[in-house]
Protein backbone atom coordinates (compact mmCIF):
# COMPACT_ATOMS: atom_id res chain seq x y z
CA UNK A 1 0.00 0.00 0.00
CA UNK A 2 1.30 3.48 -0.87
CA UNK A 3 1.70 5.68 2.20
CA UNK A 4 2.01 9.48 2.08
CA UNK A 5 5.20 11.11 3.35
CA UNK A 6 5.51 10.88 7.12
CA UNK A 7 6.01 13.78 9.47
CA UNK A 8 9.36 12.19 10.30
CA UNK A 9 10.47 12.69 6.69
CA UNK A 10 9.00 16.18 6.45
CA UNK A 11 10.78 17.31 9.61
CA UNK A 12 14.02 15.78 8.35
CA UNK A 13 13.73 17.71 5.08
CA UNK A 14 13.00 20.99 6.85
CA UNK A 15 15.75 20.40 9.39
CA UNK A 16 18.27 19.88 6.58
CA UNK A 17 17.54 23.45 5.52
CA UNK A 18 17.24 25.34 8.81
CA UNK A 19 19.61 23.33 11.07
CA UNK A 20 21.59 20.77 9.09
CA UNK A 21 23.93 20.30 12.07
CA UNK A 22 21.07 18.55 13.91
CA UNK A 23 20.11 16.15 11.12
CA UNK A 24 22.23 13.20 12.23
CA UNK A 25 21.15 13.60 15.86
CA UNK A 26 17.51 13.79 14.78
CA UNK A 27 17.77 10.58 12.78
CA UNK A 28 19.46 8.83 15.70
CA UNK A 29 16.68 10.01 18.06
CA UNK A 30 13.79 8.65 15.96
CA UNK A 31 13.75 5.02 17.24
CA UNK A 32 13.67 6.18 20.86
CA UNK A 33 10.95 8.73 20.10
CA UNK A 34 8.82 6.06 18.41
CA UNK A 35 9.21 3.80 21.45
CA UNK A 36 8.37 6.65 23.85
CA UNK A 37 5.12 7.41 22.04
CA UNK A 38 4.30 3.72 21.52
CA UNK A 39 4.81 3.10 25.25
CA UNK A 40 2.26 5.79 26.07
CA UNK A 41 -0.15 4.54 23.40
CA UNK A 42 0.07 0.91 24.57
CA UNK A 43 -0.71 2.04 28.13
CA UNK A 44 -3.82 3.78 26.82
CA UNK A 45 -4.96 0.84 24.68
CA UNK A 46 -4.66 -1.54 27.62
CA UNK A 47 -6.26 0.62 30.33
CA UNK A 48 -8.72 3.07 28.80
CA UNK A 49 -12.40 2.15 28.23
CA UNK A 50 -12.24 1.87 24.44
CA UNK A 51 -15.43 0.33 23.08
CA UNK A 52 -13.61 -1.52 20.30
CA UNK A 53 -11.45 -3.44 22.80
CA UNK A 54 -13.66 -6.34 23.94
CA UNK A 55 -11.32 -8.20 26.28
CA UNK A 56 -7.86 -8.79 27.69
CA UNK A 57 -5.99 -12.10 27.86
CA UNK A 58 -2.93 -12.01 30.04
CA UNK A 59 -0.23 -14.63 29.65
CA UNK A 60 3.15 -15.22 31.19
CA UNK A 61 4.93 -13.40 28.38
CA UNK A 62 2.48 -10.70 27.35
CA UNK A 63 -1.01 -9.26 27.05
CA UNK A 64 -3.43 -9.81 24.17
CA UNK A 65 -6.30 -7.44 23.41
CA UNK A 66 -9.35 -8.94 21.67
CA UNK A 67 -10.66 -6.34 19.24
CA UNK A 68 -14.28 -6.01 18.14
CA UNK A 69 -13.40 -6.87 14.53
CA UNK A 70 -11.91 -10.22 15.57
CA UNK A 71 -8.26 -9.24 15.34
CA UNK A 72 -5.77 -9.61 18.18
CA UNK A 73 -3.33 -6.97 19.37
CA UNK A 74 -0.43 -8.30 21.44
CA UNK A 75 2.24 -6.56 23.50
CA UNK A 76 4.07 -6.68 26.83
CA UNK A 77 2.17 -6.70 30.13
CA UNK A 78 2.08 -2.98 30.95
CA UNK A 79 2.89 -1.23 34.18
CA UNK A 80 0.49 1.74 33.95
CA UNK A 81 2.77 3.84 36.15
CA UNK A 82 6.04 3.14 34.35
CA UNK A 83 7.70 5.81 32.24
CA UNK A 84 10.35 5.64 29.54
CA UNK A 85 10.71 4.00 26.14
CA UNK A 86 10.25 0.34 27.10
CA UNK A 87 7.61 -0.71 24.52
CA UNK A 88 9.49 -0.95 21.24
CA UNK A 89 6.91 -2.93 19.24
CA UNK A 90 3.51 -4.61 19.37
CA UNK A 91 1.89 -7.16 17.05
CA UNK A 92 -1.50 -6.63 15.34
CA UNK A 93 -2.95 -9.65 13.53
CA UNK A 94 0.54 -11.09 13.08
CA UNK A 95 2.18 -7.88 11.84
CA UNK A 96 4.82 -6.16 13.97
CA UNK A 97 4.46 -2.41 14.49
CA UNK A 98 7.14 -0.14 15.91
CA UNK A 99 5.57 3.10 14.64
CA UNK A 100 2.58 4.25 16.70
CA UNK A 101 1.04 6.27 13.86
CA UNK A 102 0.94 3.26 11.53
CA UNK A 103 -0.53 1.11 14.29
CA UNK A 104 -3.31 3.61 14.95
CA UNK A 105 -4.04 4.01 11.23
CA UNK A 106 -4.25 0.25 10.69
CA UNK A 107 -6.48 -0.25 13.72
CA UNK A 108 -9.05 1.58 11.56
CA UNK A 109 -11.18 2.82 14.46
CA UNK A 110 -13.45 5.90 14.38
CA UNK A 111 -11.43 9.14 14.30
CA UNK A 112 -8.23 7.09 14.28
CA UNK A 113 -6.93 8.70 11.09
CA UNK A 114 -6.68 12.16 12.61
CA UNK A 115 -5.17 10.76 15.80
CA UNK A 116 -2.62 8.81 13.76
CA UNK A 117 -1.53 12.06 12.10
CA UNK A 118 -1.05 13.62 15.55
CA UNK A 119 1.03 10.65 16.68
CA UNK A 120 3.13 10.87 13.52
CA UNK A 121 3.82 14.53 14.16
CA UNK A 122 4.42 13.87 17.86
CA UNK A 123 7.14 11.30 17.19
CA UNK A 124 8.95 13.65 14.83
CA UNK A 125 8.62 16.56 17.24
CA UNK A 126 9.86 14.48 20.17
CA UNK A 127 12.90 13.33 18.17
CA UNK A 128 13.59 16.96 17.30
CA UNK A 129 13.28 17.92 20.97
CA UNK A 130 15.76 15.25 21.99
CA UNK A 131 18.15 16.06 19.14
CA UNK A 132 18.22 19.76 19.95
CA UNK A 133 18.78 19.36 23.68
CA UNK A 134 21.94 21.23 24.68
CA UNK A 135 24.45 19.61 26.98
CA UNK A 136 23.61 20.57 30.55
CA UNK A 137 26.24 21.29 33.19
CA UNK A 138 26.27 18.98 36.18
CA UNK A 139 25.48 21.86 38.53
CA UNK A 140 21.83 22.32 39.38
CA UNK A 141 20.13 25.39 37.92
CA UNK A 142 19.48 28.35 40.17
CA UNK A 143 16.48 29.81 38.27
CA UNK A 144 13.11 28.14 37.89
CA UNK A 145 12.92 28.53 34.11
CA UNK A 146 16.20 26.66 33.69
CA UNK A 147 14.61 23.64 35.40
CA UNK A 148 11.60 23.87 33.11
CA UNK A 149 13.77 23.81 30.02
CA UNK A 150 15.29 20.50 31.13
CA UNK A 151 11.93 18.72 30.73
CA UNK A 152 12.39 17.40 27.21
CA UNK A 153 9.77 14.69 26.66
CA UNK A 154 6.64 16.57 27.71
CA UNK A 155 3.66 14.78 29.27
CA UNK A 156 4.84 11.49 30.81
CA UNK A 157 1.70 9.46 29.89
CA UNK A 158 0.06 11.21 26.90
CA UNK A 159 0.74 9.69 23.45
CA UNK A 160 0.74 13.27 22.12
CA UNK A 161 3.48 14.18 24.58
CA UNK A 162 5.28 16.42 22.09
CA UNK A 163 2.71 16.98 19.34
CA UNK A 164 2.84 20.57 18.10
CA UNK A 165 0.80 20.71 14.89
CA UNK A 166 1.03 24.05 13.14
CA UNK A 167 4.61 24.66 14.25
CA UNK A 168 7.36 24.49 11.66
CA UNK A 169 10.76 23.10 12.59
CA UNK A 170 12.13 26.62 12.75
CA UNK A 171 9.29 27.64 15.09
CA UNK A 172 9.79 24.67 17.37
CA UNK A 173 13.48 25.48 17.67
CA UNK A 174 12.70 29.15 18.27
CA UNK A 175 9.90 28.71 20.84
CA UNK A 176 10.17 25.24 22.41
CA UNK A 177 11.50 25.51 25.98
CA UNK A 178 13.59 22.36 25.64
CA UNK A 179 15.66 24.12 22.97
CA UNK A 180 16.59 26.91 25.41
CA UNK A 181 15.61 29.97 23.35
CA UNK A 182 15.01 33.53 24.45
CA UNK A 183 11.72 34.64 22.88
CA UNK A 184 10.82 38.19 21.93
CA UNK A 185 7.22 39.12 22.71
CA UNK A 186 5.24 41.70 20.82
CA UNK A 187 2.81 44.13 22.42
CA UNK A 188 -0.56 45.06 20.96
CA UNK A 189 -2.00 48.38 22.16
CA UNK A 190 -5.65 48.11 23.20
CA UNK A 191 -7.68 51.17 24.24
CA UNK A 192 -8.33 51.11 27.98
CA UNK A 193 -12.04 51.69 27.51
CA UNK A 194 -12.45 48.62 25.30
CA UNK A 195 -10.58 46.00 27.31
CA UNK A 196 -11.07 44.07 30.53
CA UNK A 197 -8.32 44.51 33.11
CA UNK A 198 -8.25 42.82 36.52
CA UNK A 199 -5.61 43.15 39.17
CA UNK A 200 -2.92 45.76 38.58
CA UNK A 201 -1.55 46.05 35.06
CA UNK A 202 1.96 47.54 35.34
CA UNK A 203 2.79 51.03 34.11
CA UNK A 204 5.56 49.60 31.96
CA UNK A 205 2.93 47.80 29.91
CA UNK A 206 0.81 50.87 29.25
CA UNK A 207 1.11 53.55 26.59
CA UNK A 208 -1.02 56.55 27.35
CA UNK A 209 -4.64 55.50 27.05
CA UNK A 210 -3.68 52.08 25.78
CA UNK A 211 -2.91 48.85 27.54
CA UNK A 212 -0.08 46.89 25.93
CA UNK A 213 -0.99 43.19 25.71
CA UNK A 214 2.03 40.85 25.39
CA UNK A 215 1.69 38.62 22.34
CA UNK A 216 3.56 35.44 21.50
CA UNK A 217 5.21 35.72 18.05
CA UNK A 218 3.53 32.49 16.87
CA UNK A 219 0.14 33.95 17.77
CA UNK A 220 0.96 37.21 16.03
CA UNK A 221 1.95 35.43 12.82
CA UNK A 222 -0.67 32.68 12.63
CA UNK A 223 -3.76 33.99 14.44
CA UNK A 224 -3.65 37.76 14.70
CA UNK A 225 -1.80 37.94 11.36
CA UNK A 226 -0.22 41.26 12.16
CA UNK A 227 3.30 42.42 12.98
CA UNK A 228 3.93 43.21 16.62
CA UNK A 229 6.84 45.34 17.74
CA UNK A 230 9.03 43.40 20.16
CA UNK A 231 8.78 44.98 23.61
CA UNK A 232 9.72 42.15 26.00
CA UNK A 233 11.91 39.07 26.13
CA UNK A 234 11.35 35.91 28.10
CA UNK A 235 12.35 32.30 28.64
CA UNK A 236 9.60 29.84 27.64
CA UNK A 237 8.39 27.47 30.36
CA UNK A 238 7.01 23.96 29.95
CA UNK A 239 3.63 25.17 28.75
CA UNK A 240 5.42 27.03 25.90
CA UNK A 241 2.92 29.90 25.97
CA UNK A 242 4.05 31.02 29.45
CA UNK A 243 7.41 32.78 29.73
CA UNK A 244 9.61 34.00 32.56
CA UNK A 245 10.29 37.64 31.79
CA UNK A 246 13.76 39.02 32.26
CA UNK A 247 12.62 41.18 35.19
CA UNK A 248 11.02 38.34 37.13
CA UNK A 249 7.27 37.92 36.62
CA UNK A 250 5.82 35.20 34.42
CA UNK A 251 3.53 36.12 31.55
CA UNK A 252 0.92 33.71 30.21
CA UNK A 253 0.16 34.58 26.60
CA UNK A 254 -2.66 33.50 24.35
CA UNK A 255 -1.46 30.78 22.00
CA UNK A 256 -4.29 29.35 19.92
CA UNK A 257 -2.53 26.15 18.93
CA UNK A 258 -3.26 22.53 19.83
CA UNK A 259 -0.61 21.42 22.29
CA UNK A 260 -0.90 17.82 23.53
CA UNK A 261 -4.72 17.68 23.69
CA UNK A 262 -6.29 21.11 23.77
CA UNK A 263 -6.23 24.38 21.91
CA UNK A 264 -4.65 26.74 24.40
CA UNK A 265 -6.24 30.12 24.93
CA UNK A 266 -7.13 32.44 27.79
CA UNK A 267 -10.87 32.78 28.23
CA UNK A 268 -12.54 36.05 29.10
CA UNK A 269 -14.06 34.31 32.14
CA UNK A 270 -10.60 33.41 33.45
CA UNK A 271 -9.46 37.03 33.07
CA UNK A 272 -12.53 38.22 34.96
CA UNK A 273 -12.00 35.77 37.83
CA UNK A 274 -8.20 36.01 38.06
CA UNK A 275 -8.02 38.41 40.99
CA UNK A 276 -10.79 36.65 42.95
CA UNK A 277 -9.12 33.27 42.51
CA UNK A 278 -5.77 34.70 43.50
CA UNK A 279 -7.13 36.11 46.77
CA UNK A 280 -8.98 32.86 47.45
CA UNK A 281 -5.78 30.89 46.91
CA UNK A 282 -3.89 33.03 49.40
CA UNK A 283 -6.50 32.29 52.07
CA UNK A 284 -6.27 28.56 51.38
CA UNK A 285 -2.47 28.53 51.44
CA UNK A 286 -2.58 30.16 54.88
CA UNK A 287 -4.34 27.02 56.18
CA UNK A 288 -1.50 24.63 55.25
CA UNK A 289 0.95 25.48 58.04
CA UNK A 290 3.40 26.98 55.58
CA UNK A 291 3.66 23.80 53.46
CA UNK A 292 2.01 25.29 50.36
CA UNK A 293 2.38 28.57 48.51
CA UNK A 294 0.17 29.62 45.63
CA UNK A 295 1.50 32.06 43.06
CA UNK A 296 -0.48 35.29 42.93
CA UNK A 297 -1.92 36.75 39.76
CA UNK A 298 -0.57 40.28 39.41
CA UNK A 299 -2.74 41.41 36.53
CA UNK A 300 -4.79 40.08 33.63
CA UNK A 301 -6.09 41.69 30.46
CA UNK A 302 -8.08 40.89 27.33
CA UNK A 303 -9.68 42.82 24.51
CA UNK A 304 -12.71 40.55 24.90
CA UNK A 305 -11.29 37.76 22.74
CA UNK A 306 -9.33 34.68 23.81
CA UNK A 307 -7.01 35.41 20.88
CA UNK A 308 -5.62 38.54 22.54
CA UNK A 309 -5.18 38.16 26.29
CA UNK A 310 -2.42 37.83 28.85
CA UNK A 311 -1.92 37.09 32.54
CA UNK A 312 0.98 38.25 34.71
CA UNK A 313 1.76 36.23 37.81
CA UNK A 314 4.45 35.76 40.41
CA UNK A 315 7.47 33.68 39.69
CA UNK A 316 7.57 30.60 41.97
CA UNK A 317 11.20 31.61 42.57
CA UNK A 318 9.89 34.21 45.03
CA UNK A 319 9.05 31.41 47.47
CA UNK A 320 12.61 30.07 47.68
CA UNK A 321 14.71 31.00 50.70
CA UNK A 322 18.48 31.28 50.85
CA UNK A 323 20.10 28.17 49.38
CA UNK A 324 16.74 26.72 48.32
CA UNK A 325 15.61 25.82 44.82
CA UNK A 326 12.15 25.70 43.26
CA UNK A 327 11.51 23.29 40.43
CA UNK A 328 8.45 21.77 38.77
CA UNK A 329 7.67 18.24 39.86
CA UNK A 330 8.00 17.18 36.22
CA UNK A 331 11.72 17.94 36.46
CA UNK A 332 12.33 15.77 39.53
CA UNK A 333 12.87 12.60 37.50
CA UNK A 334 16.01 14.15 36.01
CA UNK A 335 17.60 15.03 39.35
CA UNK A 336 18.33 11.52 40.59
CA UNK A 337 16.58 12.27 43.89
CA UNK A 338 13.60 9.92 43.34
CA UNK A 339 16.05 6.99 43.17
CA UNK A 340 16.15 7.09 46.96
CA UNK A 341 13.12 5.40 48.55
CA UNK A 342 13.52 7.61 51.63
CA UNK A 343 13.49 10.79 49.55
CA UNK A 344 10.53 9.60 47.47
CA UNK A 345 8.61 8.73 50.62
CA UNK A 346 9.29 12.17 52.11
CA UNK A 347 8.10 13.87 48.95
CA UNK A 348 4.97 11.71 48.77
CA UNK A 349 4.15 12.49 52.40
CA UNK A 350 4.41 16.21 51.66
CA UNK A 351 2.43 16.16 48.41
CA UNK A 352 -0.32 13.73 49.44
CA UNK A 353 -0.69 15.32 52.86
CA UNK A 354 -1.14 18.82 51.45
CA UNK A 355 -3.40 17.62 48.63
CA UNK A 356 -5.74 15.75 50.97
CA UNK A 357 -5.83 18.62 53.44
CA UNK A 358 -7.01 21.02 50.74
CA UNK A 359 -9.49 18.46 49.43
CA UNK A 360 -10.98 18.15 52.91
CA UNK A 361 -11.31 21.95 53.01
CA UNK A 362 -13.08 21.90 49.66
CA UNK A 363 -10.49 22.45 46.93
CA UNK A 364 -9.16 19.83 44.52
CA UNK A 365 -5.94 20.97 42.88
CA UNK A 366 -4.96 19.87 39.40
CA UNK A 367 -1.56 19.02 40.80
CA UNK A 368 0.20 17.54 37.77
CA UNK A 369 3.90 17.92 37.23
CA UNK A 370 3.62 21.25 35.47
CA UNK A 371 1.33 23.06 37.93
CA UNK A 372 2.96 21.64 41.06
CA UNK A 373 6.46 22.73 42.10
CA UNK A 374 8.58 21.70 45.06
CA UNK A 375 10.96 23.76 47.16
CA UNK A 376 14.15 21.83 47.89
CA UNK A 377 16.68 22.52 50.60
CA UNK A 378 20.33 23.00 49.74
CA UNK A 379 20.81 19.25 50.32
CA UNK A 380 17.81 18.34 48.14
CA UNK A 381 15.23 17.57 50.83
CA UNK A 382 11.60 18.43 49.90
CA UNK A 383 10.46 21.29 52.14
CA UNK A 384 7.35 22.95 50.71
CA UNK A 385 5.14 23.01 47.64
CA UNK A 386 4.22 25.79 45.23
CA UNK A 387 1.09 25.64 43.08
CA UNK A 388 0.34 27.77 40.05
CA UNK A 389 -2.48 28.18 37.53
CA UNK A 390 -5.83 28.02 39.30
CA UNK A 391 -7.91 27.85 36.12
CA UNK A 392 -8.66 24.11 36.39
CA UNK A 393 -9.09 23.51 40.11
CA UNK A 394 -12.43 22.27 41.45
CA UNK A 395 -14.11 23.90 44.44
CA UNK A 396 -16.82 22.44 46.68
CA UNK A 397 -19.06 25.09 48.30
CA UNK A 398 -20.46 22.50 50.72
CA UNK A 399 -17.02 21.52 52.01
CA UNK A 400 -15.90 25.14 52.26
CA UNK A 401 -19.02 25.96 54.29
CA UNK A 402 -18.33 23.09 56.69
CA UNK A 403 -14.99 24.71 57.50
CA UNK A 404 -16.36 28.24 57.71
CA UNK A 405 -14.62 29.42 54.54
CA UNK A 406 -16.58 32.04 52.57
CA UNK A 407 -17.35 31.00 49.01
CA UNK A 408 -16.18 33.68 46.56
CA UNK A 409 -17.81 34.36 43.20
CA UNK A 410 -16.09 31.69 41.12
CA UNK A 411 -16.46 30.54 37.51
CA UNK A 412 -19.34 28.08 37.30
CA UNK A 413 -17.29 25.40 35.59
CA UNK A 414 -14.93 24.93 38.56
CA UNK A 415 -17.67 24.71 41.21
CA UNK A 416 -18.94 21.25 42.17
CA UNK A 417 -19.92 19.24 45.23
CA UNK A 418 -19.65 15.97 43.31
CA UNK A 419 -17.28 13.79 45.32
CA UNK A 420 -16.22 11.75 42.30
CA UNK A 421 -15.33 14.87 40.32
CA UNK A 422 -13.31 16.30 43.21
CA UNK A 423 -11.35 13.09 43.80
CA UNK A 424 -10.74 12.54 40.10
CA UNK A 425 -9.26 16.01 39.80
CA UNK A 426 -6.77 15.54 42.65
CA UNK A 427 -6.00 11.81 42.47
CA UNK A 428 -5.77 11.78 38.68
CA UNK A 429 -3.33 14.68 38.52
CA UNK A 430 -1.28 14.16 41.68
CA UNK A 431 -1.13 10.39 42.27
CA UNK A 432 -1.65 8.84 38.84
CA UNK A 433 0.23 11.76 37.28
CA UNK A 434 2.89 13.69 39.17
CA UNK A 435 3.75 11.06 41.79
CA UNK A 436 3.68 8.18 39.33
CA UNK A 437 6.01 10.03 36.98
CA UNK A 438 8.35 10.88 39.83
CA UNK A 439 8.37 7.28 41.10
CA UNK A 440 8.77 5.83 37.60
CA UNK A 441 7.05 2.48 38.25
CA UNK A 442 4.14 0.85 40.04
CA UNK A 443 6.27 -0.81 42.76
CA UNK A 444 8.08 2.44 43.55
CA UNK A 445 4.78 4.32 43.62
CA UNK A 446 3.34 1.75 46.02
CA UNK A 447 6.25 2.13 48.44
CA UNK A 448 5.96 5.92 48.34
CA UNK A 449 2.19 5.87 48.88
CA UNK A 450 2.49 3.45 51.80
CA UNK A 451 4.78 5.93 53.46
CA UNK A 452 2.51 8.86 52.59
CA UNK A 453 -0.79 7.50 53.91
CA UNK A 454 0.45 5.69 57.02
CA UNK A 455 -0.11 8.51 59.52
CA UNK A 456 -2.87 10.52 57.80
CA UNK A 457 -6.37 10.87 59.30
CA UNK A 458 -8.62 8.13 57.91
CA UNK A 459 -11.08 10.39 56.12
CA UNK A 460 -13.42 9.13 53.37
CA UNK A 461 -11.07 10.71 50.82
CA UNK A 462 -8.11 8.75 52.20
CA UNK A 463 -10.12 5.52 52.15
CA UNK A 464 -10.97 6.15 48.49
CA UNK A 465 -7.32 6.82 47.70
CA UNK A 466 -6.22 3.59 49.37
CA UNK A 467 -9.00 1.20 48.37
CA UNK A 468 -10.52 2.27 45.05
CA UNK A 469 -9.02 2.15 41.55
CA UNK A 470 -7.03 5.28 40.75
CA UNK A 471 -8.67 7.64 38.26
CA UNK A 472 -6.72 9.03 35.35
CA UNK A 473 -7.77 11.02 32.32
CA UNK A 474 -8.48 8.77 29.34
CA UNK A 475 -6.29 10.91 27.11
CA UNK A 476 -6.41 8.68 24.03
CA UNK A 477 -10.16 8.14 24.31
CA UNK A 478 -10.57 11.90 24.50
CA UNK A 479 -8.60 12.37 21.28
CA UNK A 480 -10.77 9.69 19.63
CA UNK A 481 -13.98 11.39 20.84
CA UNK A 482 -13.85 14.84 19.22
CA UNK A 483 -17.55 15.54 19.81
CA UNK A 484 -17.40 14.93 23.55
CA UNK A 485 -17.24 17.95 25.88
CA UNK A 486 -15.22 17.65 29.08
CA UNK A 487 -12.84 15.06 30.43
CA UNK A 488 -13.21 11.30 30.03
CA UNK A 489 -11.76 8.97 32.63
CA UNK A 490 -10.14 5.58 33.02
CA UNK A 491 -9.41 3.54 36.14
CA UNK A 492 -5.97 2.16 36.93
CA UNK A 493 -5.21 -0.66 39.40
CA UNK A 494 -4.48 0.81 42.80
CA UNK A 495 -0.83 0.06 43.68
CA UNK A 496 -1.76 -0.09 47.38
CA UNK A 497 -4.00 -3.13 46.83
Amino acid sequence: MHRPPTAEAEVAAELAVVRPDLSARYTAALPGARAAVLTRLWRALTHEPLTWVEGHDRGRDGLTLRLADGRRLRGPVPDPYATGDHVTSVRLAGTVYDRPARLMADLAVPHGTDFAAELDHGVASLALSRAGQPAHPKEWPTRDWEWEQRVVDGHPFHPNCRSRPGFSVAEQLAYGPEHGPVVGLGAVPVPVHSCLVTGVWPDGMRDGRHVLVPVHPWQAAHVLKRPCEERLTGHPLMSLRTLALSDGPHVKTALSARLTSSVRDISVASIRSASVLSAFAEELAARTDGLLHMTRTLGAVTDGSPDLAAVLRQSPQEYAGAGERVLPVAALAGTGLPGSADWLGAFARLAVGVGLRLLELGVALEAHGQNLLVVLSESGAPLRLVYRDLADIRVSPARLARHGIPVPELPVRIVTDDVTALRRKLFGSLVAGALAHTAGSGPALRTALESAVRDLPRTPDLVALCEAPLPTKALTLMRLSPGTVGDLWAELPNPLL
